[in-house]
């Protein structure tokens, strides 16, 4: 299921995409579930942070990649399928 321009991640693109924000961000402990098309920006859970979703901007240097966060995967979601309708 995809909300363009998020795309939900799995196999190999949730697998390198972990592996490389790993890599990135070697302070924090992220987990990926959707990719942004347009732009570098990764939806993510983190550990620690309860069921906040936060919105990585993927490869911005350390220190600067965090740009959002929601409550919840549910706030994410509705903001994801304004963003689809934008988009369109």
């Amino acid at each position: 299921m995809n909300l363009e321009p998020w795309i939900i991640l799995e196999g190999e693109q949730l697998r390198a995409r972990y592996d490389g924000l790993k890599e990135r961000y070697k302070d924090r402990d992220l987990v990926p579930f959707a990719r942004r098309e347009d732009m570098d920006d990764v939806a993510c859970w983190e550990k620690g942070q309860g069921e906040s979703v936060i919105i990585i901007h993927d490869f911005a240097s350390p220190g600067y990649e965090q740009k959002g966060m929601y409550k919840d995967f549910w706030d994410w979601f509705r903001a994801a399928v304004e963003d689809m309708v934008k988009f369109e």
